[in-house]
Order: C-alpha cells, then sequence, then structure tokens
C-alpha cells in the first residue's frame, strides 16, 4: 500500500504541475488534458476508462503479482528467484532496516 500510495501523490503533483500525456483519452477527442486532476478527474475520465483501470489492477494482482515460486523472503518478494540486486550479499540486519 505504501508503493502505491506514494505513486499516487507522485501521480498528483505531476499532473497538478501541469505535465500530461499528448493525445486523446477516448475515441470522442477528449484529450489527456482536458482531464482536471485530483478526485475532479474521477468524474472526467469516461467511464469505460475507470472500468479499464479497475480490471486491469484486478488483472495484475491476481495473476501477475504474485509468489509463483514460493521462494518468497517477506510480504511483496515477487522476485519469483529472478531478480537480485544484491538482496542476499546484505546482512540480516540490514534487509530488516531496508524492507
Amino acid at each position: 500500500h505504501g508503493r502505491v500510495s506514494m505513486l499516487a501523490v507522485l501521480g498528483h503533483v505531476t499532473t497538478t504541475a501541469g505535465v500530461r500525456l499528448g493525445g486523446d483519452i477516448d475515441l470522442h477527442g477528449t484529450s489527456f488534458s482536458d482531464i482536471p486532476s485530483g478526485f475532479a478527474g474521477l468524474a472526467a475520465v469516461p467511464s469505460f476508462g475507470l472500468v479499464q483501470m479497475f480490471f486491469t489492477v484486478g488483472f495484475l494482482e491476481l495473476f501477475v503479482m504474485k509468489d509463483v515460486t514460493g521462494e518468497a523472503e517477506f510480504v511483496g518478494d515477487f522476485r519469483n528467484g529472478y531478480i537480485d540486486f544484491g538482496w542476499d550479499t546484505l546482512s540480516a540486519e540490514d534487509q530488516i532496516r531496508k524492507r
């Protein structure tokens, strides 16, 4: 939840600063710059866009972001025995401190 919250805050700060994607958000010509920032943006996003976001997040939660190999050392460890940026070389104290 912490990572999602950090991304949400960063997204809000970025869009409030005026940084937007180029192009249109739907086939009716609504551009990304027409969508306001914050909670007001939810009402401006087309309903099918909200449905897309809901199902995309659900798909990621159910099928992608999970421990496939059973090797997870802690909650949120999705390395699945593949990616290791030196985590295993850290001491147990450093691993606890960095979690």
